[in-house]
């Protein structure tokens, strides 16, 4: 079992930067694939990011393709969400999440622990 905290949302402007972290319990973090989801206002959970346990394989949805990067530190329990040149439409509470499927894990309904969620707020 794993337990994953967000931290590092905040306001930005378009155009500017953030960096979330998840930080994660358990000790068998490293072998879970780790994902990011996002959630607006009126919206559905949408997937942005995903990485594999050993963070050798990453796979982003195409409104954040070359701007976000996803990466990990297995070492510190922890999984990182780069979000460069940040638009309005990426305002959303973003959350970070734990899997036990491999590959390109996209659905949110094969993530098994979820954490709170930070709000990203993006001003135009």
């Amino acid at each position: 079992q794993v337990q994953v905290v967000e931290s590092g949302g905040g306001l930005v402007q378009a155009g500017g930067s953030l960096r979330l972290s998840c930080a994660a319990s358990g000790r068998t973090f490293s072998k879970y694939t780790m994902g990011w989801f996002r959630q607006a206002p009126g919206k559905e959970r949408e997937f942005v990011a995903t990485i594999s346990s050993s963070g050798g394989s990453t796979y982003y949805a195409d409104s954040v393709k070359g701007r976000f990067t996803i990466s990990r530190d297995n070492a510190k329990k922890t999984v990182y969400l780069q979000m460069n040149s940040l638009k309005p439409e990426d305002t959303a509470v973003y959350y970070c999440a734990a899997s036990t499927s491999v590959g390109e894990v996209v659905g949110t309904g094969l993530y098994d622990y979820w954490g709170q969620g930070t709000q990203v707020t993006v001003s135009s």
